[in-house]
């Protein structure tokens, strides 16, 4: 069974409507850029340290990592700090394009028997696949008083950028460019196709 290196019921559920069975596996990364890093590279890296760490403790299994961040101007909003930041970040995605990127990585069992018992000859042991995806979000005007309101009710609190598309936040969401599901926090259909690569699933 496919071990999912994070917390986030939003993935999970996710998980859950493509009817992709898995187990839940949090891990305790820091989530921050290093120096130089650009917002690609640093959800790659992160989903390569969460699946890795996962990994570690279950080396006979699939495991996912999955790491999403929002970027508006080359800046990079991850989940806010407190209100003030969350009310920070809303102010900048305002009327604005901005896009949803979301690092995943798909690490291979490291015995290897796993990808011999279900016949995939083309699997190295140990492998680790690591791919992006994104997405392009036209936000529509806020509102101080709507800001003040969103953040009120604590949604944007766990949430790269400040703001969940399927929830409060969808009434400003006017277009977007690319996969929904990666706005929510795992592009699904980037995930199957490599699940299915690699011989993860039937």
């Amino acid at each position: 069974m496919l071990i999912l290196a994070s917390a986030s019921p939003r993935r999970q559920e996710i998980l859950r409507n493509a009817n992709i069975p898995f187990r839940v596996e949090a891990t305790n990364v820091v989530e921050q850029p290093l120096p130089g890093e650009d917002p690609k590279q640093m959800v790659e890296r992160l989903a390569r340290e969460k699946a890795l760490a996962a990994a570690q403790r279950h080396p006979e299994q699939w495991v996912l990592g999955a790491d999403t961040t929002v970027v508006i101007d080359e800046h990079i909003l991850e989940k806010p700090r407190d209100a003030d930041d969350a009310a920070r970040m809303l102010r900048l995605l305002s009327a604005r394009t901005h896009e949803v990127i979301t690092g995943v990585c798909l690490a291979a069992p490291s015995s290897g028997l796993n990808a011999a018992a279900s016949g995939n000859t083309k699997l190295a042991p140990g492998l680790v696949d690591i791919r992006s995806e994104t997405t392009s979000v036209v936000m529509g005007p806020i509102s101080e008083e709507e800001i003040r309101s969103y953040v009120a009710t604590g949604e944007p609190m766990d949430k790269a950028g400040a703001y969940a598309i399927q929830g409060i936040a969808s009434r400003w969401i006017s277009r977007i460019e690319g996969d929904y599901f990666n706005v929510v926090g795992l592009p699904i259909a980037l995930v199957y196709r490599m699940l299915r690569e690699h011989g993860a699933v039937e």
